[in-house]
């Protein structure tokens, strides 16, 4: 599955790749706007292998390469101040921008306006997640199927955070025993100090427990007889770490 795929497989963003290729044979300039994180630049360049790239923060270069070329891509757009006094005139410019302010000049300088939704609006978000769990399990060398906790995916920051969550949570769905230990142990390592560690830190290892055996079992009878305690001391322990 390639990127280009996976981008444009939603109604949303098929909207923005046909209006963006059409203006490949036009000397127009177009503004893509939408949240950090959600593949803005990803789609440009699939679009626009060939053109060149200048970041707005270079106000400089910027200008220079306006002079100099008719197709040009300019991104974090949001940076130019005074953008309004830029010659955008028989040139065929992208602009690529995580916020607009003036929406009045934004209006005035381009011929198109896309708004590309970020994951939460996304249609196509399990097709995302699965291209991106493929795309770490290859990376990590894991060549049998991991079941995923949709409800444990971090979608607040786009693909940066969906990402750093997919790995941590495939990671650690392959952990074995051996390496849990040897997690605790370097966690231990580092931070085990005071005149009550013993007891400040058994949280790591009954907290957990209990925690995976209440949803697992869904019964504090059928838990304690698992963990061969009686119920008494099983409801203390759920209430000292305020399960309860």
């Amino acid at each position: 599955m390639k990127p280009v795929q996976f981008l444009s497989n939603s109604p949303q963003i098929d909207n923005i790749v046909k209006g963006l290729t059409l203006t490949k044979s036009l000397f127009v300039s177009s503004l893509l706007i939408g949240e950090k994180h959600i593949g803005k630049k990803t789609l440009i360049k699939s679009l626009f292998p060939n053109s060149i790239y200048i970041d707005a923060h270079n106000y400089e270069e910027l200008e220079v390469a306006l002079e100099n070329n008719n197709e040009l891509i300019i991104y974090n757009f949001e940076q130019l101040r005074n953008f309004e006094h830029l010659n955008f005139e028989n040139k065929r410019i992208i602009a690529i921008a995580n916020r607009i302010d003036n929406t009045e000049k934004i209006e005035n300088k381009f011929a198109f306006i896309y708004k590309m939704p970020n994951l939460k609006e996304r249609y196509d978000l399990d097709l995302l997640i699965e291209f991106f769990q493929n795309q770490i399990q290859k990376e990590l060398m894991i060549d049998y199927p991991i079941e995923l906790n949709r409800a444990q995916l971090d979608l607040s920051k786009n693909i940066k955070s969906l990402k750093a969550s997919l790995y941590k949570q495939i990671i650690h769905k392959t952990l074995d025993r051996e390496e849990i230990k040897k997690i605790i142990e370097n966690y231990l390592y580092e931070h085990l100090e005071g005149n009550n560690a013993y007891r400040e830190n058994l949280s790591l290892y009954e907290e957990p427990l209990l925690i995976a055996g209440l949803k697992k079992f869904k019964s504090q009878l059928k838990l304690s007889a698992i963990l061969g305690l009686n119920r008494n001391t099983l409801r203390k322990k759920i209430q000292e770490h305020g399960l309860d």
